[in-house]
């Protein structure tokens, strides 16, 4: 008979982000191993439950409900773990804290180590929560070795009692590379695409602020995202060089051009609990130039080139190089496409499967001999 898991799908009424990104994928990656094997589903039975704002995706072997009357933590905290039967998976950081049968994915722990890039609410709420989850859930998830070392550093649980069950590449093969007239007029080779936010971690500011010396040697930066370039702009002029181009938010199509045919994706960020974005570039043809500290060396292993995300003139370096060594870049595109590979949905939704189906039959095997009867 097969054991009864629960997915939390909270993350499905959110706006898409990598940590949704990494749910939505596994949740159909896990979907699709489930309805082609008997033998999966002969041994772990999987429900989604949603809240009432939000819509799952097409699913054949998952069974989809939606149960209310509550959103947001309400939901999560006060209705799903009255409905969750068995089992709970809750892949987006955050789940009920009083289900103990449960396994979390915590994706990082930026809040603690850019506590600047969060507003004070945000960050209690994630001082309170992670310990109290982590402590209490049969098992944690992480997306990097790097997050699961974190999480041992700050005391939350020990290395070995973490599991790593990393993002994956495949979405990026559903992409039809399709330019907007923006993507098409900012591309070339001479561009350097940037992925903006105004999160302080995420340092788009050391690539804006050498804006200036980017357009003497003839390099535009594309922007691509929800940053302010304003937030970025030299206090003695109105906005910035007109070698930045702001193209906002763009479907994966309109990226998927833009980067393939650009110089490069620069990704300068402090710290990363994974880096999906390097590794879509990767996995697109795209050379990744990228910052040398936290999770990113793990990622991208030998496949892109390492900056110091304090120091402009690193960066300055490795794009003069990649627009000069055209050798190099050949060899940045295949190395990518190869390091992608090593990164599936697929492999982390069987992750999931097997680990579900370990912990239960763990828990049989723990569980003490029921007596015989006295006739």
């Amino acid at each position: 008979m097969p054991t009864e898991w629960t997915i939390n799908g909270r993350f499905l009424s959110q706006t898409l982000t990598g940590v949704q990104r990494y749910a939505r994928e596994i949740l159909m990656a896990m979907d699709e191993q489930l309805s082609g094997s008997q033998m999966l589903r002969q041994r772990v039975k999987v429900e989604l439950l949603l809240p009432p704002d939000a819509k799952a995706p097409p699913l054949r072997s998952i069974r989809v409900k939606t149960v209310g009357p509550l959103t947001g933590h309400a939901w999560e905290q006060l209705i799903l773990p009255i409905h969750a039967r068995g089992g709970l998976i809750s892949l987006c950081n955050t789940g009920p804290v009083l289900k103990s049968r449960q396994v979390v994915c915590v994706h990082d722990l930026n809040t603690r180590m850019f506590p600047q890039s969060y507003s004070r609410a945000f960050r209690l709420l994630y001082r309170v929560m992670t310990p109290l989850l982590v402590g209490r859930v049969a098992q944690v998830v992480t997306v990097s070795r790097f997050s699961a070392s974190l999480m041992e550093t700050y005391g939350l649980r020990p290395r070995k009692a973490i599991a790593v069950i990393p993002n994956g590449h495949e979405h990026t093969t559903r992409w039809t590379p399709e330019h907007t007239v923006a993507t098409a007029s900012a591309c070339g080779p001479d561009t350097i695409v940037l992925l903006g936010s105004n999160a302080p971690h995420k340092n788009v500011g050391l690539i804006l602020g050498m804006a200036d010396q980017l357009a003497e040697e003839g390099f535009r930066v594309a922007l691509v995202g929800s940053c302010d370039p304003r937030v970025f702009a030299n206090s003695s002029q109105r906005a910035l060089p007109s070698n930045v181009m702001t193209l906002g938010r763009l479907s994966d199509d309109a990226l998927a051009a833009l980067l393939q045919n650009s110089l490069c994706l620069a990704f300068p960020s402090f710290v990363e609990g994974f880096g999906l974005p390097p590794l879509e570039a990767m996995s697109l043809g795209c050379p990744v130039v990228t910052s040398d500290r936290t999770s990113l060396p793990e990622v991208c292993g030998p496949a892109a080139l390492y900056s110091d995300p304090e120091d402009p003139d690193a960066w300055m370096a490795c794009f003069r190089r990649l627009r000069r060594e055209e050798g190099l870049r050949r060899s940045l595109i295949a190395a990518g496409r190869e390091q992608a590979l090593r990164f599936s949905w697929k492999a982390s939704a069987l992750d999931y499967l097997e680990l579900m189906a370990a912990m239960d039959s763990a828990s049989v095997m723990a569980r003490p001999a029921v007596p015989a009867k006295v006739a």
